[in-house]
């Protein structure tokens, strides 16, 4: 443990040196802070012409800070890395009146780009334009807990970092940080935080939508899945841009068409501060957390920083269920001029956790010693905490260039790496029994053999999964009156090592030959190309295309016949797998009014096999199978009064040989993934916000769905795993001064779980999660902003709930007319060995946070 802290500074201190070295260094380049957070525009005259040399003053309505920019010959300005809040933008032209345009909200992470119409005047004259076209007069906008945006071309909700940092509980991840948007659902078991979590919406199950770092996609080598507690803990994100949607030629990543969770980091304040925080509460759960801010610093005070660096103990809700992380974070932004910006960042976390691989009790051991068991600390027992440990240091780096340039072009350059490193030892025992049982008929090695028998230790397991990945990503973009054109590349290249061993818990020996060992490498390479066109004032047409290459070399070695088998003799088998498509996208924005939009998309999605395709006896596979494909169109609609804010969309998705996975109750192998037949998912999903009085809010949103599988004599009503027919968020607010208040209340419809191959085979209830959050934060911009006292509440009635199961049974297929069994339907029997996914316990925490700022 000491050596992995001394690791975790080691690595801060060089990347914080690295990048402040890198930054001070006299480039002409620039980087962004998160993706895109730049205002754009062009200045024209009455006719529509462009007005050049126009004087732009650009003024946050809450700090006062103010930019001066000229706009160039074709009348454009750009002012880059604005961070988030409310701006007037003031033109100014001789000849032409001055003009405001007041209240343009810029949201953490997303661009927004204008024009500008000036009068004919003199000087003396001022015109005032409502810059948001709703969210300056929304009183009901600006108190949603989740925002819409009036210029979306897809369903979209905005997080805020206000909302993480007040109605969130201090050790909730990005999967619980999500659960707000509608139709997600998330469920951690060993309590918020503490422990792997993975989000479901759509019908699309994590590996079916990307997730991005400040605009870069990160994922598994060997399925395009994410780890909730390993990467970019909730101390590090500063809000959160979740489009429900495919998006267009330019959303970059493996699998788009499902939607895009774009994390965004916090902004680098331009103030010094310093904050230390202590959160303590059930299960003996214990943050400590520490931020500093730089403030602008350096000899041109165009640098600034911030660092967190934090540590996190817990028992867990489930029994023996420990997690300890100790994590750090660094971002570094140095200023060049109003047009060239650069910013570093660099994350390391290490988790420690008990953790079996499969980490869910049986039925019958929650009849038997309770409803949060899963583990014991019973000596020789394979339950035993001890013999079920998790080591996972993960480290994600990135170096951000963004340049502004003449005639509307900018460009956008982010090279990256990253590596995940998650070394396991467990047994896949469940029961209460020792490791030294007598061997019986039906158990001739015992629970849990010592010596090898038939080439095979069965109790202990020495799993990897490790792998390393580099990439960049780059964009072009040309502004002008007529629209945007941006055309740009992913490219990705990985290299992963994974194995199972057969191992001896008491020992630590592992069995000479392995379950399954392989390394490969992939590479993915995305260009796109898309024009945004402003087909007339208040409407915007974009069409695109993208083009995706997966290539994959694979080096499978000889096994003790679980997957490939001896190989004849051979030390290893070489395969090689390539993938590509073409995907293409359009979608339209209409703004019927300056406060209500409509739009229209559709768009294509593919996902490439899972690396399981080869794990075939002889590693021999003739034909390789196609990627899936994925057809969406979508259509919606976002409303903004004063108190009322409103939207909604329906959808329409055709997936195309779609795979389905299942998780063993053995707990000897990996996730099992099935091709099945063509699916549709369909459906409404609606959320709004009411202002009620001051600072009082009643946000509320639902979902109404099916993913269901389709074609030729495939059962009708055969519903996808873990798609809630139905969801229903509320939320409570109350926001005034130093006073934030909120109840929240979410309700996940019912749904089934498949058996193997087999749908609906286990059917799930309705439940529903009522969370409750009291804050009192100074904010008065005295010496002292940010200091804190909260308490939370998760599960705050304590409900106890089976919302998935895992069939321990197997399927028994039904018999058709014919006499032949059915490939789709069959009925699975009750079992004890059923492993279940439950809710975890109400937890409740107390946060005590102490800030520091310095003079501004």
């Amino acid at each position: 443990m000491k050596q992995d802290l001394v690791k975790l500074w080691r690595c801060i201190v060089v990347a914080s040196v690295f990048v402040i070295v890198f930054a001070a260094s006299p480039i002409r380049m620039s980087g962004q802070q998160g993706p895109d957070t730049t205002l754009t525009g062009i200045i024209l005259d009455p006719q529509g012409n462009a007005v050049q040399n126009a004087t732009v003053t650009v003024k946050n309505e809450s700090t006062n800070a103010v930019r001066k920019l000229t706009a160039d010959a074709q009348g454009h300005f750009s002012s880059v890395d604005l961070p988030a809040g409310r701006y007037t933008v003031e033109v100014a032209a001789p000849g032409f009146a001055i003009t405001d345009r007041t209240g343009l909200l810029i949201t953490a992470g997303q661009s927004q780009d204008i024009s500008i119409k000036l009068n004919i005047g003199n000087v003396s004259q001022q015109v005032t334009v409502d810059g948001s076209g709703a969210d300056s007069d929304s009183i009901a906008a600006q108190t949603s807990p989740v925002q819409s945006l009036l210029n979306a071309r897809s369903a979209r909700s905005e997080i805020s970092s206000e909302f993480i940092q007040q109605f969130t509980s201090p050790v909730a991840d990005y999967t619980e940080i999500i659960q707000i948007v509608p139709g997600t659902f998330t469920i951690n078991t060993n309590g918020v935080g503490l422990g792997q979590a993975t989000t479901s919406f759509r019908g699309f199950q994590d590996g079916e939508y990307d997730i991005t770092w400040d605009g870069i996609p990160f994922q598994d080598t060997n399925t395009p899945s994410h780890h909730s507690w390993a990467f970019f803990p909730g101390q590090w994100i500063g809000g959160v841009d979740f489009d429900r949607s495919p998006g267009s030629a330019s959303t970059i990543g493996p699998t788009p068409f499902g939607g895009s969770v774009n994390l965004l980091s916090k902004e680098v304040p331009v103030q010094h501060a310093v904050r230390g925080t202590v959160s303590y509460g059930s299960f003996n759960t214990l943050l400590l957390d520490g931020e500093y801010d730089s403030g602008s610093i350096g000899a041109n005070r165009k640098t600034s920083l911030s660092l967190d660096v934090h540590r996190l103990t817990s028992d867990g809700f489930e029994t023996f269920n420990h997690q300890e992380r100790n994590a750090g974070e660094i971002k570094v932004r140095y200023q060049f001029s109003d047009k060239t910006v650069l910013t570093g960042f660099s994350g390391v976390l290490i988790l420690d956790a008990n953790t079996p691989d499969a980490n869910l009790p049986t039925r019958d051991q929650v009849a038997q010693f309770g409803y949060n068991f899963l583990l014991n600390d019973i000596p020789n027992d394979p339950s035993n905490y001890h013999y079920n440990k998790n080591h996972v240091p993960t480290d994600f780096e990135y170096v951000g260039v963004k340049s502004l340039f003449d005639h509307g072009w900018s460009l956008d350059v982010k090279p990256y790496t990253y590596s995940y490193n998650n070394h396991q030892h467990y047994t896949n025992i469940g029961s209460i029994t020792t490791l030294t049982d007598t061997p019986t008929a039906a158990d001739p090695n015992g629970y849990c053999a010592t010596i090898q028998s038939n080439g095979r230790l069965p109790c202990g397991i020495d799993k990897l999964n490790s792998y390393r990945q580099y990439g960049e990503t780059s964009t072009i973009s040309q502004t002008s009156k007529y629209g945007v054109f941006r055309t740009g590349l992913w490219y990705n290249w990985s290299t992963t090592n994974r194995f199972q061993f057969p191992s001896d818990p008491l020992t630590g020996l592992d069995q000479t030959l392995p379950n399954f060992h392989e390394t490969y490498y992939t590479n993915i390479y995305q260009p796109y190309a898309e024009y945004e066109y402003r087909a007339i004032p208040r409407l915007t047409l974009t069409g695109g295309l993208k083009y995706a290459y997966y290539n994959q070399n694979f080096t499978q070695f000889a096994d003790d016949g679980k997957v490939v088998g001896n190989l004849n003799g051979a030390a290893s088998i070489n395969n090689v797998a390539g993938y590509h498509s073409y995907l293409p996208s359009a979608d339209a924005n209409y703004r019927i009014m300056n406060n209500w939009s409509v739009y229209g998309q559709f768009s294509k999605g593919s996902i490439i096999p899972p690396t399981s395709v080869f794990d075939v006896s002889t590693g021999k596979v003739s034909d390789l199978p196609k990627p899936t494909g994925v057809s969406t169109y979508q259509t919606g609609s976002v409303l903004k009064l004063k108190r009322l804010m409103l939207d909604g969309d329906f959808y329409y998705i055709k997936f195309q040989n779609t795979y389905s996975a299942f998780n063993p109750t053995d707990g000897q192998g990996d996730t099992l993934y099935f091709l099945g037949p063509d699916s549709f998912s369909k459906g409404v999903e609606l959320e709004t916000n009411v202002s009620l009085w001051k600072g009082l809010s009643f946000y509320a949103n639902g979902t109404v769905g099916s993913a269901t599988y389709t074609g030729a004599g495939v059962p009708s009503g055969l519903w996808v795993t873990n798609t809630p027919a139905n969801t229903q968020g509320y939320g409570l607010t109350y926001q005034d001064k130093n006073i934030d208040l909120g109840i929240f209340d979410k309700r996940i419809g019912p749904q089934w779980n498949d058996n193997g191959s087999y749908h609906n085979q286990v059917y799930t209830d309705s439940f529903s999660t009522v969370n409750l959050f009291l804050n009192y934060t100074v904010k008065n911009h005295s010496r002292f902003n940010g200091t804190k006292i909260g308490l939370s509440f998760n599960n705050l009635l304590n409900a106890h709930d089976i919302v998935g199961v895992i069939p321990a049974a197997s399927p028994n297929p039904l018999i058709l007319p014919d006499g032949t069994t059915s490939p789709y339907l069959a009925t699975t029997a009750i079992s004890g060995g059923d492993q279940l996914t439950q809710t975890p316990g109400r937890s409740v925490m107390l946060t005590v946070t102490f800030g520091y700022t310095g003079k501004r």
